[in-house]
């Protein structure tokens, strides 16, 4: 039987980490699940078995936990059918927080947790595979990898400023604009931008169009009525760009993607 939870964060959390889920899916067909690219940076504690996953780097292995940073392509899972674990989806300062450095270090890539936070990510992993119960294993979860961690470093306040521009806009704000309510040129925004993050602005809005016209298509909403709503100039620009991110179209996404909407729950979450 199917299984889904979603940890109550605690509030010094949030700034940090967007959701915490636990799921156990079984009896779906065997294929491959295609990890879309977001504003989020993706943590997965597998568990029962390894993450059989390509990553948007074309790299593939099998990971008992791994952190895949901000992509522009999509990283492929493959599954029997059957999946186990614990996803958070991470802000960018989240990431930060755990590597001691800027989220776009890890952009374009996924690596091994225990690359990024040491042996604690083995002990960890250990300790959820042994217990038992969502609300204990999401404990377990905080206590490991926020507890003890403080915040080394801080961006610039006018890139979180134009993060939160485009954000709150899911990338329809223009970029000129931006550049000049932070007092920067677009150019050196660009730079800025691109050492915090890992993308340039640019990539980025693109990014975040796509990730709200994920969350409208699972709700239902047609195409035409979904790249309206996300700034696409039609519905051949709205299918482009998800063959760019997602290497798929809409439609096909849908029907071959059988536990699409498990990792996507945050896309479906997000904030209108």
């Amino acid at each position: 039987m199917d299984s889904f939870a979603e940890a109550s964060l605690p509030g010094g959390l949030t700034p940090f980490v967007e959701s915490m889920v636990g799921y156990r899916i079984t009896g779906a067909r065997p294929g491959t699940h295609i990890g879309m690219p977001s504003d989020t940076i993706t943590l997965v504690l597998s568990l029962d078995a390894p993450l059989d996953l390509v990553g948007a780097d074309g790299r593939a292995g099998c990971h008992d936990a791994v952190i895949a940073g901000l992509h522009t392509g999509p990283a492929l899972i493959r599954h029997d059918g059957s999946q186990h674990g614990v996803q958070l989806d991470l802000t960018p300062a989240g990431a930060a927080l755990l590597l001691g450095g800027p989220a776009g270090e890890l952009a374009g890539t996924c690596v091994d947790l225990d690359l990024v936070v040491g042996p604690s990510a083995r002990r960890l992993h250990e300790r959820l595979s042994e217990s038992e119960g969502w609300n204990s294993r999401f404990a377990l979860v905080v206590e490991a990898l926020f507890a003890h961690r403080e915040a080394t470093r801080q961006p610039r306040p006018e890139v979180e400023h134009a993060w939160r521009l485009l954000r709150r806009s899911h990338g329809q704000v223009p970029i000129q604009v931006i550049a000049a309510e932070v007092g920067w040129s677009t150019r050196h925004l660009g730079t800025q931008f691109r050492h915090e993050f890992g993308h340039s602005p640019k990539t980025t809005a693109r990014v975040m169009r796509f990730q709200e016209s994920r969350r409208l298509i699972g709700q239902g909403r047609s195409l035409a009525e979904v790249a309206s709503a996300c700034g696409f100039v039609d519905q051949s620009h709205l299918n482009r760009d998800w063959l760019a991110f997602a290497g798929t179209s809409p439609t096909r996404w849908i029907h071959d993607d059988e536990i699409a909407f498990v990792q996507d729950a945050t896309a479906a979450r997000a904030p209108s």
